[in-house]
């Protein structure tokens, strides 16, 4: 009776570990994860977190999700608004918001890349790019990334996602189409050039010929007051005199000006 006694416990023992290992009731939530739990399909209200829970096996299922800040790169086809074919390569990083997990999950499923962000991410940019000519586009890339980005936020955010950044790192267009803007830069900067150069011109000659009008009345008014004035008349002599006087041939030097002031 004893032995029998003794053999009954480690019999339930045993019987429990190996239900422990086939069924596992505990479950983990690592770091950067939400858990979630569904009761015979039904999904809880509430994710849960980082850590150890358990589970009633057969009747309960645990799924977890990434709740990290995740980082994408990638390239797609658009058309400007003048219908030119640019292939914009860019950079978005995001994350599931880590307490409406289980309205993701329950809505959309794990898969939510494929069947939300994508599309909306194309579309978006499909969007904004659409709305600009190409040429202008190069100039303005980070006035269309701004707008991509506050659309991204403002769509997404209805989904569970929040888009914490996003860049357009490369904006390509046909080889023809790129040879084409290099021309139309370069004639414009030689029609440029050119311009200044015109204006420079102008300028100078209109400075000629602002200094030859004021020469000009300054002549015109001298003349007057050396004919109205005598006396202005041999100030300008003196001011213009070498100090030498002037010979004649019988040998005499005689003042040219009047010096006694009569």
């Amino acid at each position: 009776m004893d032995k029998k006694f003794l053999g009954l416990p480690v019999v339930v023992l045993c019987l429990l570990v190996c239900f422990l290992i086939l069924c596992n009731p505990f479950v983990m939530v690592g770091p950067g994860e939400r858990g979630i739990k569904i009761t015979l399909g039904k999904v809880s209200p509430t994710p849960y977190t980082e850590g150890l829970h358990t589970i009633f096996p057969f009747i309960q299922k645990f799924r977890t999700m990434d709740v990290k800040t995740q980082r994408n790169t990638l390239t797609t086809e658009v058309y400007t608004k003048d219908i030119q074919k640019s292939r914009i390569t860019y950079v978005i990083n995001y994350h599931v918001q880590p307490d409406k997990v289980n309205k993701l999950f329950q809505e959309v499923g794990l898969d939510y890349e494929s069947k939300i962000l994508t599309p909306v991410v194309e579309g978006t940019i499909k969007d904004i790019i659409g709305k600009w000519n190409a040429q202008d586009l190069i100039a303005n890339r980070e006035r269309a990334t701004g707008d991509i980005l506050n659309k991204l936020q403002s769509s997404l955010n209805d989904n569970y996602i929040n888009v914490t950044d996003f860049q357009m790192t490369e904006i390509n267009y046909s080889d023809v189409f790129e040879r084409a803007i290099e021309s139309k830069v370069t004639a414009e900067q030689e029609a440029l050039r050119a311009k200044n150069k015109t204006v420079q011109v102008q300028e100078e000659a209109k400075q000629k010929v602002i200094a030859a009008e004021a020469e000009a009345r300054s002549m015109a008014i001298r003349a007057q007051a050396l004919s109205q004035n005598k006396s202005l008349v041999q100030y300008e002599a003196v001011q213009k005199w070498d100090g030498k006087m002037p010979q004649y041939m019988l040998g005499n030097s005689v003042p040219f000006i009047n010096v006694t002031g009569k």
